[in-house]
């Protein structure tokens, strides 16, 4: 598989939230949380182009990541897979390309995640370590050069 991060532009918003509300849709039922509306407002809210990348597999766009400057180093503030293309590795690799971007600055990765959702364990496989508890949401830092576990 042939994976790549693609330049977002301004009039992706819509589409990119729409494909957050597809990919967050079980993880907010399992907590009794999924708010269209806000599940849609939180990626547009703060939709900055120049942070976000299309995740694309074999030429199709699966995926968005959301990367941004953040007081500890970087801001892993979304990374979503359309739930047609999940469980296939495409996930890993998005995370080692981020993993890369990260290491070549020298800079410390944070991620939250929501507490009821897969994507702890899956950062957690990765080789990010629990740092904070929210009401909802867990938070987890990789420092620079943490490679990728064996296996991941």
């Amino acid at each position: 598989m042939t994976l790549t991060l693609e330049p977002a532009a301004p009039e992706d918003a819509d589409s990119l939230a729409d494909l957050r509300l597809v990919a967050m849709r079980e993880s907010l039922e399992r907590i009794n949380h999924f708010d269209p509306h806000r599940a849609r407002h939180r990626l547009l809210k703060n939709f900055s182009a120049e942070h976000t990348r299309h995740v694309v597999a074999d030429g199709v766009r699966v995926g968005l990541v959301v990367l941004r400057p953040h007081e500890e180093g970087l801001l892993l503030d979304h990374l979503y897979i359309h739930p047609d293309h999940q469980r296939r590795g495409i996930g890993a690799g998005v995370l080692s390309l981020v993993f890369a971007e990260a290491d070549r600055q020298g800079k410390r990765l944070r991620v939250g995640a929501l507490k009821e959702s897969e994507a702890n364990a899956f950062y957690l496989r990765h080789g990010f370590r629990l740092v904070e508890q929210a009401e909802w949401d867990n938070y987890y830092i990789r420092e620079p050069g943490g490679g990728m576990p064996v296996g991941a």
